[in-house]
């Protein structure tokens, strides 16, 4: 039996009385019981992934069209980069005190552990003042573009936890992330490129996985497109050999065809996914390949960025945002790994990987905002910077014994985050820690009003873009969440 044969006899036996009784009773149970819940799907929707509720959640006006966001996974150390401390040099390698200790949690710091100063120096930069370590020396010119947000904390201190807490608004799989929450609202402006963009560079993909860019209970046509700066631009998006773009075109076709007819008979929503994502895919075999060619940029632009076409990079990848912020792409999501600095070994040190990444990603963050705003770009495109927790003033002492190398333990309680252009003050720094960056003190910001921050800024009030799954209403910031508006302009 061929393919076509098999798909007829599968719809053949969908109109059989034996087929209604054993598989449609609990199906004719389970929309009874939606029916009373509240939560059979609108039919209005069934060829369409436009937005209905559109009107109820798009209040005013957007500040940003899009959102770059640049997420060092692994959370670098705010104590070496942004939260100048220099009462932490003073109790540099004397016991913790208890006080730090006491009902606290750690991923490995067991025992008593040593305090640790400050590994890098510190001067302050630009009109603001702002404080920022020797080991940005690019990104000092750029404080005076940027908000600090010195008091952010999470509910984790787990990387996978932590890091999908930050994404999805929950610690556990299954929640769409925030990108697949903006395009499911907004839509895309370009209709030939995915409106959820993903890029990851580093020592290996970030410990959420996938999931981070997931569209959990969304369709699936909202989650992120994975981009590749090396090889083929989106896994398998060239033809294959001997097949031309007629026959693709051709092939897609029937495939189309095929499945409009299994949706007719079955009503899932996923086959209207599934066809829109063939119809993108085809699209993007035109318009990706010229989208992600930083070959045609000019030298003086590879200069800016340190960008070595053909490479996996960080550098290259803030240079694929720009042009994908240029071709109006809603959300662009940049991993940047390897930034877990435990000290356990040379990788890990705070004098070891952790300058390597810091060399790795002054530079072309720094490019990417002064290439944002010479071309007009960063007033209306929203860059967040950060890790998925900060580290401890602590020196980690894991199963009770010191690293061979500098370095701290996970730290959810008090870490530095930063906002550029889509709204936010410039020269800002908001929020304070104590004097050894141990605790928010002033103006914290939990990650859930990062995430209602960010969706205000794209025009959206967070209480009203809400999904309704397995019963009830679900949203990005769950049930909590404030906009930060003191950083708004």
């Amino acid at each position: 039996m061929n393919l076509f044969e098999e798909i007829i006899s599968r719809q053949e036996s969908y109109y059989t009385r034996r087929h209604f009784l054993r598989n449609c009773s609990l199906g004719l149970g389970a929309v009874a019981l939606g029916s009373l819940l509240g939560c059979v799907p609108d039919s209005t929707r069934a060829l369409s992934f436009e937005n209905p509720l559109k009107p109820q959640f798009s209040l005013f006006a957007p500040k940003a069209k899009r959102v770059i966001f640049l997420h060092m996974a692994g959370a670098p150390s705010q104590l070496e980069l942004f939260d100048y401390k220099p009462e932490l040099h003073k109790i540099d390698g004397q016991e913790c005190p208890q006080s730090f200790l006491e009902g606290k949690r750690f991923a490995f710091i067991q025992g008593v552990p040593r305090m640790l100063g400050p590994q890098s120096r510190f001067k302050q930069h630009g009109q603001s003042g702002a404080w920022v370590s020797e080991l940005f020396p690019h990104f000092q010119e750029m404080v005076d573009e940027v908000a600090f947000l010195k008091a952010v904390y999470t509910d984790e201190f787990n990387h996978a936890p932590a890091q999908m807490f930050m994404h999805t608004g929950s610690p556990r799989m299954g929640r769409p992330s925030m990108g697949s929450w903006l395009t499911y609202g907004l839509g895309s402006e370009n209709e030939n490129l995915p409106g959820f963009v993903v890029l990851v560079s580093g020592e290996s993909a970030p410990s959420g996985g996938k999931s981070l860019w997931g569209s959990g209970f969304l369709p699936s046509h909202y989650q992120g497109v994975q981009f590749q700066s090396q090889g083929d631009p989106v896994i398998a998006v060239s033809n294959p050999q001997g097949i031309s773009r007629d026959i693709r075109k051709q092939a897609l076709e029937t495939i189309k065809n095929i499945n409009q007819k299994q949706y007719e008979d079955v009503g899932d929503p996923e086959i209207l996914s599934r066809i829109s994502q063939y119809e993108m895919a085809f699209k993007m075999q035109m318009t990706v390949p010229e989208a992600m060619n930083i070959d045609e940029e000019p030298d003086y632009i590879h200069e800016m960025y340190g960008t070595e076409p053909g490479q996996t990079s960080f550098a290259n990848n803030c240079l694929l945002a720009r042009r994908l912020a240029e071709r109006d792409v809603r959300f662009i999501q940049l991993f940047h790994r390897g930034w877990d600095s435990h000290g356990s070994n040379e990788f890990e040190a705070l004098e070891g990987g952790f300058l390597e990444r810091c060399k790795e990603v002054d530079k072309p963050m720094t490019a990417l905002i002064k290439d944002l705003k010479q071309r007009g770009l960063l007033e209306d495109t929203l860059v967040v910077w950060g890790g998925e927790f900060g580290r401890t003033p602590m020196r980690e002492n894991r199963g009770g014994k010191v690293a061979p190398y500098n370095g701290r333990d996970h730290h959810g309680d008090a870490f530095t985050m930063w906002m550029a252009g889509g709204g936010v003050k410039p020269g800002l720094t908001y929020g304070e820690t104590d004097e050894f960056g141990y605790f928010g003190i002033k103006e914290r910001v939990h990650v859930h009003d990062l995430q209602a921050t960010i969706l205000h800024q794209m025009g959206i009030d967070h209480e009203k873009l809400t999904f309704r799954f397995q019963g009830r209403d679900f949203r990005l910031t769950d049930v909590h969440g404030h906009v930060v508006k003191d950083i708004l302009v």
